[in-house]
């Protein structure tokens, strides 16, 4: 690593402030300089200071044991608090780690802190609502250059600045440093004696095409095997070839990172070097006795070996030659050249020109092999229980003890999963790539107060010393959340992150699943509820809290009353439970406009799961999974939809939230497994192909008026809407967090453009060349299988004493095909009672909008059908 990028993070250990308290006594790992210099404690008397210490653990109590705190720390943490102390910097230093791609944080203190004996504060750097987010990072000073630092995706930007300050300081790459190295070589050799071969590390010196030449290092080192040219700039793999094509016995090249790479070196070198068994650190075709010298660490560059009849293989006793990119074991890989051999790891790599069964039978010779790493499911099968009945010998699979793994009976095992790494590319701004990466960093809250939850989370980054906070199994230190009230009206708080596994074979079991479901055989019967209007003709009276029912319920037949007592009917907004009708005096035999287990339908992971049960993976119901269940076999649909190079685009939506709130568009993983942490959820594949209109993304709301379920007697009103988004639609990943590019809710922003129904069917249809009837039809049959889901799965729904109409939400694809997207109790009627519009179907007579509630009690309790169409 460069001196740019050590002063970058020197600077940085100076600068951050951590909080959080040893879990056990913990050693210095190393000597750093200290940090940050502790903030000098406001002037307060023994006397003030007990007292406000005691409000503050009175007004604290909760929180203090909910942290887990130990009572020991409480009167520190409060000073440290009143006073702002940020004194980790002290304590603790940050360094870079995973190739400077991630940081860690390490103590720098002399001796030992002990268990339990300190307690420290982290800042947050940055709090943010999430549709605020890159606005702020394009717009706040400073602020995507201090997060792009923070989560270490501004490399090639921080590398761009160390070149050019090596270059203003003299230290840039010069063919006398390469030199130098190379003469050390020579001389080495010397010593050695003429035959001795030669290893020559030549890593980050700033190496160019012409340098390369000059070293002249075919004639100088024609016994050389190795060569290390990682991290410079080489460019044209001509003039690399010229410089090295006559080291005909080269074994080893590495030149990762160089520019030349994105030229088509490889083919180049390959070709023009036929003895190379390791090129970029992977396995060549060639690869045999030297390169498993090499990775059973017998060769190296005190030991450089190179001749195949001089490497003693039989004295490997660790093997590793995991992702070394190989297709087939060499030949030499066998029980007899290494006879040795107790642990081997070849994790990583493809091995798909050797069948499972010839790889099992050839591993199973090594009778004294002790531990196997290897990818499961992979190059052995997708067992671990089989795999260990071919090794009976081995003691540790994938670093778990093996009588472990047979008590258990797991199938899949995995010890090593690798750090979730940002990705990005460097035509990505700073601000896109902090959007990307921030998930790996991201901690969230929401607000509430006695009445009130916040409906949308505050989302922060801890500041530099808080995020290298690093997971650990055998962890000696923990972060708590907190928060801080000194007047009852401020906080400040402080927290950790989590890993979660993957299981391709999850999603596998749980696709096969839904496949083989379908319980919901497609029948109409005839309808059987009738007219509940009393023989005397007496009005039916109705209770309600709806606005709109109280002014547009206007026919004779209904009578509104105050008192839920005396009514016929109950329409109301809230939920009618036990607990209402003790509290409102109602019985079972008055109806109620909402039916017993509706749930099923009305909440988004409910709904998803009686479909699946009913009709297993039907192509008008997108991938769903329920976050708080099914996390592993979405991480695993996830994984094979990246690997073969399907879109991966996803929502997340709340179970039982309207209009959007809090629901997101995203496709990465960790924003996906961050996001649970808001509220449970479903994920659910985006429709990335929607029908446009116009080049606005569009849904529809239609209303479905249910009279039973078990018979099912629905029916559909004449007169549905579109919901038009405000903006044109784009997969400009910069877009997700634009709410009028990807959501068509605009009722409630202020942003509306009604369009009526007629006018947007007459343009649509122009615009598409399509028939709108034919796909009304398919809208029909899908609404149609919605509910025939719920009287199959849930037939418990039935009561002769409901009725109800709910909202439906329908969204297009490209290829005109329906898709559900939820079902809404008591929808929103405001529309529906505002505009006249012409119906589509049915009379295609003008339905006035006044009327629109007297045609749902009409349908629903006097068994009319005008305006309406049984499904």
């Amino acid at each position: 690593m460069g001196q740019g990028v050590r002063r970058f993070y020197q600077s940085l250990a100076q600068a951050s402030k951590p909080f959080f308290s040893p879990a056990h006594p913990v050693r210095r790992r190393r000597r750093r300089s200290p940090g940050a210099i502790a903030m000098s404690p406001a002037a307060a008397s023994p006397d003030d200071r007990i007292r406000s210490y005691e409000d503050f653990a009175r007004v604290h109590a909760y929180l203090l044991a909910a942290s887990g705190i130990p009572p020991s720390l409480h009167q520190r943490l409060y000073r440290k608090l009143a006073d702002e102390v940020f004194d980790g910097g002290e304590a603790f230093s940050v360094e870079p780690c995973e190739g400077g791609r991630q940081r860690r944080l390490v103590l720098a203190a002399e001796g030992t802190l002990g268990r339990e004996s300190d307690v420290f504060l982290v800042d947050h750097a940055w709090s943010f609502r999430l549709s605020d987010a890159l606005k702020q990072l394009r717009e706040v000073p400073g602020l995507a250059e201090r997060m792009a630092a923070l989560m270490c995706v501004d490399l090639d930007e921080r590398t761009e600045l160390e070149e050019a300050d090596e270059q203003d300081n003299g230290n840039g790459g010069s063919l006398e440093s390469a030199l130098e190295v190379v003469e050390k070589e020579r001389t080495r050799i010397q010593e050695k004696g003429s035959d001795f071969a030669a290893w020559l590390e030549l890593e980050e010196l700033g190496i160019d095409d012409d340098m390369l030449i000059a070293l002249d290092l075919s004639s100088k080192f024609p016994n050389m095997v190795a060569l290390n040219l990682w991290g410079n700039k080489l460019q044209d793999p001509e003039k690399i070839m010229k410089g090295i094509g006559e080291c005909r016995r080269l074994k080893a090249l590495w030149l990762n990172e160089n520019p030349a790479l994105k030229e088509g070196v490889d083919k180049v070198i390959l070709d023009g070097l036929p003895e190379l068994e390791i090129y970029n650190s992977h396995f060549t075709r060639k690869a045999g006795e030297w390169a498993l010298g090499f990775c059973g660490d017998i060769i190296g560059a005190d030991n450089p070996c190179s001749s195949a009849e001089s490497i003693p293989l039989e004295n490997i006793v660790s093997l590793d030659l995991s992702d070394r990119c190989i297709h087939k074991l060499p030949v030499v890989f066998s029980p007899r050249k290494l006879s040795s051999l107790l642990s081997l790891n070849i994790r990583g790599n493809p091995l798909d020109q050797m069948s499972s069964d010839d790889l099992l039978k050839l591993i199973s010779g090594f009778t004294q092999l002790q531990e196997l790493e290897v990818d499961i499911p992979g190059s052995l099968g997708n067992s671990a229980i089989s795999i260990l009945e071919c090794l009976p010998n081995l003691s540790l699979l994938n670093g778990i003890n093996v009588a472990s793994i047979i008590e258990s009976g797991k199938h899949i095992i995995d010890s090593a999963l690798k750090p979730r790494l940002p990705e990005w590319s460097p035509q990505e701004s700073l601000p896109e790539r902090v959007i990307g990466a921030m998930w790996l960093y991201l901690m969230t809250y929401r607000l509430a107060d006695e009445e009130k939850i916040d409906e949308t989370p505050v989302w922060y980054v801890m500041d530099e010393l808080g995020s290298a906070m690093r997971h650990s199994d055998d962890a000696n230190f923990r972060i708590a959340p907190f928060l801080f009230m000194p007047d009852v009206t401020q906080f400040c708080g402080l927290f950790m992150m989590f890993i979660l596994e993957k299981s391709a074979l999850e999603f596998r079991k749980y696709k096969e699943q839904l496949q083989s479901s379908s319980i919901c055989p497609s029948r109409k019967v005839t309808p059987v509820t009738k007219s509940i209007r009393p023989s005397d003709g007496h009005a039916l009276r109705v209770f309600t809290d709806i606005p709109q029912v109280e002014e547009f319920l206007t026919r004779p037949e209904f009578v509104l009353t105050s008192d839920p007592k005396e009514a016929d009917i109950i329409w109301v907004s809230m939920q009618v439970d036990s607990e209402l009708k003790n509290a409102l005096g109602l019985t079972d035999q008055q109806y109620t406009n909402q039916f017993p287990f509706e749930a099923c339908l009305v909440m988004k992971h409910h709904l998803a799961e009686t479909i699946h049960k009913a009709w297993g993976s039907p192509e008008w119901l997108q991938p769903t999974y329920n976050l708080e269940t099914h996390l592993s076999p979405l991480i695993g649909d996830y994984c094979v939809r990246k690997r073969d190079g399907m879109d991966n685009l996803w929502i997340m939506k709340p179970w039982n939230m309207a209009r959007t709130i809090d629901t997101t568009v995203t496709g990465d993983l960790s924003a996906i497994i961050r996001l649970m942490e808001t509220g449970p959820k479903i994920c659910q594949k985006y429709i990335e192909c929607p029908a446009l209109f116009q080049g606005r993304k569009f849904d529809l709301r239609y209303i479905v008026f249910v009279r039973s379920i078990c018979p099912l007697e629905i029916f559909l009103s004449d007169v549905f809407w579109v919901r038009l988004a405000n903006n044109q639609y784009t997969l400009e990943k910069t877009s997700f967090f634009e709410y009028e590019t990807h959501f068509t809710v605009m009722n409630y922003i202020g942003r509306m453009n009604h369009m009526n129904t007629p006018e947007f069917v007459k343009e649509f249809e122009k615009e598409h060349q399509v028939k709108w009837l034919e796909i009304h039809g398919r809208i029909r049959d899908m609404i149609r299988c919605v509910f025939e889901s719920a009287t199959a799965v849930h037939p418990e729904m039935q009561n002769p004493f409901s009725r109800a109409i709910y909202g439906v939400d329908v969204m297009l694809d490209n290829k005109f095909n329906p898709k559900i997207l939820e079902v809404t109790y008591c929808p929103d009627c405001t529309r529906a009672c505002k505009y006249d519009t012409q119906a589509l179907v049915g009379s295609q007579g003008v339905i006035r909008g006044t009327e629109f509630f007297n045609t749902v009690f009409g349908c629903l309790f006097l068994d009319e059908l005008k305006d309406v169409s049984p499904l």
